[in-house]
């Protein structure tokens, strides 16, 4: 992984910022819940409970959606303030339960940041997110 992170982070500046994402609306209407965040790396859980499409799987937004929210907490976490502009999935497998997202920073060239996500269900995965984010 490229990029340097602060040496220093204020622990209270993420926990405000873990907090007001995990309090978005979306993010309640979903139950998504970030439950570790630093610079370039989150990881995000959400029950596919009441999220299920026709065939009796997760929705492919729903899934999609808690791999946005790990991206989206990784790219702006500890100061910097980072829009998406391009995304992509691949989805593996179908999924019933309980889902984890954990967003990496991969690359970083100065203007462009790119986040590898990976959704598992338990310690199967279900989905590759691919994100790039430009610093603002």
């Amino acid at each position: 992984m490229t990029g340097t992170p602060h040496e220093h982070p204020d622990t209270e500046a993420v926990k405000v910022q873990v907090q007001e994402f995990n309090n978005s609306e979306y993010a309640r209407l979903l139950g998504m819940e970030i439950i570790e965040a630093r610079e370039g790396y989150s990881r995000v859980t959400m029950d596919c409970t009441g999220k299920m499409n026709p065939g009796g799987v997760a929705h492919g937004g729903a899934i999609f959606s808690v791999a946005d929210q790990a991206f989206g907490i990784a790219a702006n976490c500890c100061g910097t303030h980072r829009v998406a502009v391009s995304v992509s999935i691949l989805y593996l497998v179908p999924a019933t339960g309980w889902l984890v997202a954990i967003a990496e920073r991969v690359q970083d060239n100065g203007a462009c940041d790119t986040y590898r996500v990976m959704v598992y269900e338990g310690e199967r995965p279900v989905a590759e997110f691919t994100g790039v984010a430009f610093r603002v």
